[in-house]
């Protein structure tokens, strides 16, 4: 014989419950069975001596009453790790890719690249031409471990690229050695096909005659006459040759010797007269 519990406010209620009894000696149509308390309570000291529906049941005499439990909560220690998102612009990058983080470190990474091609990228991290043109570049970046491409980011130097005349994007300026600035152009996916032209011109073998030159003089007084950028320059005029006291005072004495003088015959004279008439 087994004892269910039910809500029913028919029968005789037991601590808010009555009972049932499943019993097949109870007569047809008849759903419960009274039992004397103490048949019903020791029968129940089994079944309900744990929990119950969040409450522990403490079984007497004759009454049943919850009984709070004290709940503690047990230290668990958890780390909440959030990762940051890779930048589109940051993924699949090559070696010889680098980042501008300032006017300074433009102006001194072409200076540094000695003969080496230089190719400095502006973009904008909401541009969308940028963004899927950016795995074609890091694919010819990987094509040509000997060229230096320079990225810079319109967002964060806008300032900067105001004072070097960047007004689309994306936009590529090629450099070398003391050539200096080479070409400049945009281009997209459509037209990726000037990039491999540019690259394949300016990255034949030769030797340039001097240092890096980096920037043209206009583009750094541009930069340096910007407020917002803490970069400075300081034009470096080439001191005139300085001439020896005797070279000096040849220069100012005036020469003794004095050009011949031609004078022109008669016979010369009657000539041209002749062809005038």
């Amino acid at each position: 014989m087994t004892c269910v519990m039910s809500k029913s406010s028919s029968l005789r209620p037991c601590g808010g419950f009555i009972l049932r009894s499943s019993s097949s000696s109870t007569k047809r149509g008849s759903s419960s069975v009274r039992f004397p308390s103490r048949v019903c309570f020791e029968s129940l000291k089994s079944s309900l001596n744990g929990e119950f529906q969040g409450t522990k049941l403490v079984i007497g005499d004759g009454s049943v009453r919850p009984m709070k439990l004290e709940r503690k909560a047990s230290p668990v220690q958890m780390g909440l790790s959030i990762g940051t998102a890779t930048k589109w612009w940051e993924k699949g990058t090559q070696p010889n890719m680098k980042e501008a983080t300032s006017a300074q470190d433009l102006v001194d990474s072409l200076l540094n690249a000695d003969n080496k091609l230089v190719v400095i990228d502006f973009f904008s991290p909401g541009c969308g031409g940028c963004r899927a043109l950016h795995p074609k570049i890091c694919q010819i970046a990987e094509m040509n471990p000997d060229v230096m491409f320079l990225q810079v980011n319109y967002e964060e130097h806008k300032s900067m690229c105001y004072s070097l005349n960047v007004h689309v994007l994306p936009f590529f300026r090629f450099y070398r050695g003391a050539h200096g600035r080479l070409c400049s152009f945009s281009c997209t996916n459509a037209t990726i096909k000037k990039m491999r032209e540019a690259l394949a011109k300016h990255t034949t073998d030769r030797c340039s005659l001097g240092p890096a030159r980096g920037l043209e003089e206009s583009e750094l007084l541009a930069l340096s006459s910007n407020k917002d950028l803490s970069f400075t320059y300081t034009t470096t005029k080439k001191p005139l040759p300085v001439l020896a006291h005797d070279d000096l005072a040849e220069a100012t004495t005036p020469s003794s010797s004095k050009a011949p003088f031609f004078k022109e015959s008669p016979d010369e004279e009657k000539t041209l007269v002749s062809a005038g008439r």
